[in-house]
């Protein structure tokens, strides 16, 4: 029982070395992979995200994972990210796949009553956002759009024009 509390110093001392280090090598791979990395953009970047943390953490605190496995584990996750990404910039095929496309769930002051079911929202998750951009009526809204990233994106002006930004 008394292992839950301390285990010894020569676990405490392991966990700051590798911790160190572990931190240090993930911050100079995404800094040599770019911002892209990881942004918010779809889901796969979410997973590429959580499994970075997950990794750090496994690392930290699982005696039997090497440094060394887990930076080759970093250098492995960003580079399929880095690939992913790149692939997508240069094929429509693969954008397809991996990104979703934006969604639009209000328009002209109108809910879409199809589009909110197919994107599995309620109107009162577009009411919250809606009161978070300072719009008191669903009528003051020129669209509301569920884009990529899950974020509600609240435009209080639909005018259509040669750069209207409601195009998918």
């Amino acid at each position: 029982m008394e292992q839950a509390f301390f285990s010894s110093w020569t676990s405490i001392a392991r966990i700051l070395l590798v911790e160190i280090a572990a931190y240090a090598g993930l911050v100079v791979m995404l800094r040599i992979s770019g911002k892209r990395t990881l942004t918010k953009m779809n889901a796969f970047d979410l997973v590429v995200t959580v499994a970075l943390g997950s990794t750090l953490a496994t690392v930290l605190l699982t005696k039997s994972v090497a440094l060394v496995d887990g930076l080759t584990a970093f250098v492995l996750l960003i580079s399929l990210q880095f690939l992913l990404t790149w692939l997508s910039v240069c094929s429509r095929v693969v954008s397809r796949l991996v990104k979703s496309e934006p969604a639009l769930l209000v328009y002209q002051g109108k809910f879409l009553p199809a589009a909110l079911k197919a994107e599995r929202m309620t109107e009162e998750e577009v009411l919250a956002s809606l009161r978070a951009q300072g719009l008191c009526s669903v009528a003051e809204a020129g669209a509301v759009v569920l884009e990529t990233s899950g974020e509600l994106s609240v435009l209080r002006d639909a005018k259509q024009g040669p750069e209207f930004t409601l195009r998918v």
